[in-house]
């Protein structure tokens, strides 16, 4: 039987989702936990997506197939007692044998967190610790340049001539809270790396090293040596996946 899986995670202590080998991710914790459950066979998980060494999930999805007839609650119940408190199953959802975590996703919400003020020790791992100001109105300004349908290619690493780079971001925004800043982005599908080189122009827009209209000749070019640093991953989150 197939079931959906929405889980949540602290990516501080993982080598990002996927597996690899020799390092602690989350897909070897969750799979870890699917095979003890599932009666000692070998059980895999297939996510939305995979997010980077650090980075964080409020809501991220997967589908899996098991033999044991378990209940949706006690499934969900088996997995959290068996899985570290840094990971933890918000439900659990028995699917059509067809659905696929991945292939049917219409849309995924990121957002990303800049501290503008004091460094904060207990939030190093949870919001990128900028710690100077930074000039959100042209950054409101640059983020615009992004919405709509665009080739990334300038904005993903290492990516390969021939990939598709191609992709719509239907909601930017840009809000300030106190000290912190707080960047959305919501589209149809990102690329490697491809929100964390975003905010990494955007933050050289707000440090008013470059105009806001750069971005959208950076999009142009297609040349990733032109948009400059990827920001850190600890200030990044998924937080949300639409099917």
């Amino acid at each position: 039987m197939r079931y959906r899986i929405k889980f949540s995670y602290d990516g501080s202590a993982y080598s990002g989702f996927q597996t690899q080998k020799g390092k602690e991710t989350i897909q070897e914790k969750l799979e870890e936990a699917l095979t003890k459950i599932n009666n000692s066979k070998k059980t895999s998980i297939t996510a939305t997506g995979r997010t980077d060494k650090g980075v964080h999930a409020l809501a991220q999805y997967g589908h899996t197939d098991i033999d044991v007839n378990i209940t949706e609650n006690k499934l969900k119940r088996a997995l959290n007692s068996n899985l570290p408190k840094d990971i933890h199953v918000i439900e659990t959802k028995i699917v059509d044998d067809d659905f696929h975590a991945r292939y049917q996703v219409k849309s995924k919400t990121y957002k990303y967190i800049i501290n503008t003020g004091e460094y904060n020790p207990l939030e190093r791992n949870y919001v990128y610790q900028y710690n100077y100001l930074l000039n959100i109105e042209e950054m409101k300004k640059a983020i615009e340049y992004f919405k709509g349908q665009h080739d990334f290619r300038a904005f993903v690493t290492n990516n390969k001539e021939k990939e598709n780079c191609v992709r719509t971001i239907n909601k930017v925004e840009i809000a300030k809270k106190k000290e912190k800043i707080i960047i959305i982005f919501q589209g149809d599908g990102f690329l490697r790396y491809q929100v964390r080189n975003m905010v990494g122009i955007l933050l050289r827009v707000g440090q008013e090293k470059i105009p806001p209209e750069a971005v959208k000749k950076i999009l142009e070019s297609k040349d990733r040596t032109k948009s400059g640093k990827t920001a850190p991953a600890e200030g990044l989150y998924l937080v949300d996946v639409e099917y």
